[in-house]
């Protein structure tokens, strides 16, 4: 059994723009750990002795946000990592997504699968040069000796085709292998409606590690969507962890003896979010996966992690849900991809723990949206020590604003059978104002939690964001 947990909030900054990063590092010359902050429109703050300070502002390379949709949106700046030896050679990285790049999307309509209708269920990307939503990018920056942040290099440039499932805190250093991590999504619409993350030749969809100690002597790559366009000395780079990610926000590592347990969220569909957690893992080059492409039989993929989508939702087959004309609370789910779910149910991995959104049990909660997932590693909070905690956008309540979001942790159970979760209670009073909870920090020990709040669900309603530590 998991026991309840109660927790403080505790505000360390407030009326700053929706962070989309929370993560400490120790500056050059400096001797104590600060807060980063990285904001979605493209701020990079860091806090020291309760002073707040501008790292670095690249809003002008930012896209333009929020134009459509209404000031929801999920492009911007969506990763920042420092490299391991930042505090030494200053180098970090940031994922963005670029001005002046935005397309017309790569379908005129929304997109939804109709099980009785085949040609939904084999839709394919196509004029993708034309057909796309924006462009986004992943760079090498280095502090310089002066203190000013200056861009070394571009590593990837790659073409999305729909605004959103671009990953959230996307990328991330691997304490195992050193090497960059970037968890992007499959590329967005719903339903993944060309398959992208089951395609092993695909970018969307997938765990990529990148290793930034080779240097392709590549300093502005072309913009791509497959691996099979990257030119040779950047596939070189490449080792793909994982396939089937619907959106991700962010990975996250946990030390245990001697080795890690990772643990990766991924963002539902309609009907669950779901966390994974996995030990052993076989990476695959990208130049081998491009060799394996070409064969005729499917090649044997021993250790690569797939997370099921689009055939599966976590627990679950995907479905799509029609109402149900006698009664408006109850809702008819049906298998989007029948076959799919098929194909991939035995290759998934299960999901370490599951939550509903709708879900009728009293101490549970109906989700919207996974937005962060952290391992803990402190003894300050000791009901969540060696736990990973997780955070909701906003409780799905019957009656609306103001939207609240919802902390809740679970642990890895040693028979290593999937986990149930518990909500962790806080004592914040966020009065009539809405508290969407859009991601979740921690510090380089694991032993701090950082909590980011948005009073809105726009993009474009500025500062309204405060961050908290989330204390005993």
């Amino acid at each position: 059994m998991l026991e309840k947990v109660k927790v403080s909030l505790w505000p360390i900054v407030n009326k700053i723009n929706l962070p989309t990063v929370l993560k400490t590092t120790i500056l050059p010359g400096d001797s104590i750990e600060r807060l980063f902050i990285a904001t979605q429109v493209g701020e990079i703050f860091y806090i020291g002795n309760g002073v707040i300070s501008t790292f670095l502002d690249i809003r002008s390379r930012i896209i333009q946000l929020g134009v459509s949709g209404g000031g929801y949106d999920e492009r911007g700046l969506l990763g920042l990592a420092f490299h391991p030896n930042f505090y030494y050679n200053g180098l970090f990285y940031l994922h963005y997504s670029v001005a002046g790049t935005q397309g017309p999307g790569a379908l005129p309509e929304p997109f939804k699968p109709n099980p009785c209708d085949p040609r939904t269920l084999n839709q394919k990307w196509i004029n993708r040069e034309t057909h796309y939503d924006h462009i986004d990018t992943v760079e090498e920056w280095i502090l310089q000796s002066n203190g000013q942040p200056q861009k070394r290099r571009t590593l990837l440039n790659l073409r999305r085709p729909f605004l959103n499932h671009n990953g959230v805190n996307s990328l991330n250093f691997s304490p195992e292998t050193g090497k960059l991590v970037l968890t992007t999504g499959d590329g967005g619409s719903g339903y993944d409606p060309f398959n992208l993350s089951q395609n092993d030749m695909e970018i969307a969809g997938k765990i990529i590690e990148i290793d930034v100690v080779k240097d392709t002597f590549i300093y502005n790559p072309p913009v791509v969507t497959r691996f099979n366009e990257l030119p040779a000395p950047i596939q070189e780079t490449l080792t793909v962890i994982a396939k089937g990610v619907r959106n991700i926000p962010g990975i996250s590592f946990q030390r245990f003896d001697n080795q890690y347990i990772k643990y990766v969220g991924n963002v539902g569909q309609d009907l669950v979010e779901s966390i994974f957690s996995f030990v052993h893992y076989k990476p695959i080059p990208v130049t081998q996966l491009i060799q394996n492409s070409l064969m005729t039989s499917e090649p044997e993929q021993e250790g690569f992690i797939n997370f099921g989508w689009r055939g599966w939702e976590g627990t679950f087959p995907t479905s799509v849900i029609k109402g149900c004309s006698a009664n408006s609370t109850l809702d008819e789910k049906t298998i989007a991809y029948y076959n799919e779910a098929v194909k991939t149910s035995v290759r998934r991995l299960q999901p370490l723990t599951s939550y509903f959104h709708k879900d009728p049990r009293p101490d549970k909660f109906g989700g919207t949206a996974l937005t962060g997932v952290q391992a803990y590693m402190g003894n300050g909070i000791p009901g969540l020590t060696g736990s990973v905690v997780f955070t909701d956008l906003a409780r799905d309540e019957e009656s609306q604003p103001p939207g609240r979001g919802v902390l809740a942790y679970t642990k890895v159970r040693t028979d290593g059978k999937p986990n149930d979760f518990s909500v962790i209670q806080t004592d914040y009073n966020f009065g009539s104002q809405s508290a969407y909870y859009v991601n979740l920090g921690t510090n380089l020990d694991q032993t701090r939690l950082y909590l980011g709040v948005y009073g809105s669900m726009n993009v474009t309603d500025f500062n309204q964001g405060t961050i908290f530590e989330i204390v005993p």
